[in-house]
């Protein structure tokens, strides 16, 4: 996934008229403001009751369900091999979100400050916030790529990570 095609969904998912946000590594990349490493796919978060028109958008552009583990989260493929990984979100009205998990006494949580802008090949584009991509990378056995991603949040920000 490059970031001309980061570019290109965006603006796929902004032309039908729904609200995105950047996780994961490329949301890191964003939120440092240059692309350090490969990335696989796009996370990508979204409103809920914007499905519909981010599934129809994301079919006219060639993306196919690939794995629907709902309401968690699924995935859509192109057959160029671009994924996306779709988390639905459920906004309250202070702003704040909320994500189903796994464990469904444990919804993910996002704050209303989790959702910031960063920025992809010099363009301005909605990201998850360095605290929000932190809080999401506790609790597990990091990969190399987290190691990489976590070690970008202090290089840029200062800040402390879990590992």
């Amino acid at each position: 996934m490059t970031a001309d095609d980061v570019r290109t969904v965006l603006a796929l998912l902004r032309e039908a008229g729904t609200d995105v946000w950047i996780g994961g590594g490329w949301g890191i990349d964003a939120l440092v403001g240059e692309e350090t490493r490969d990335h696989r796919d796009l996370d990508l978060m979204h409103r809920h009751e914007q499905e519909p028109a981010v599934l129809a958008a994301l079919a006219d552009a060639g993306f196919a369900e690939t794995l629907d583990q709902r309401p968690v989260r699924f995935v859509r493929t192109h057959a160029d091999g671009r994924e996306l990984d779709l988390h639905p979100l459920h906004f309250s009205a202070d702003g704040s979100a909320r994500q189903a998990s796994f464990d469904p006494l444990r919804p993910f949580r996002y704050p209303a400050d989790a959702f910031v802008t960063g920025t992809v090949a010099g363009e301005p584009v909605p990201c998850l916030s360095a605290g929000q991509q932190i809080r999401f990378h506790q609790g597990y056995e990091p990969t190399e790529r987290d190691r990489h991603d976590m070690a970008q949040l202090r290089r840029a920000f200062g800040v402390t990570t879990p590992f």
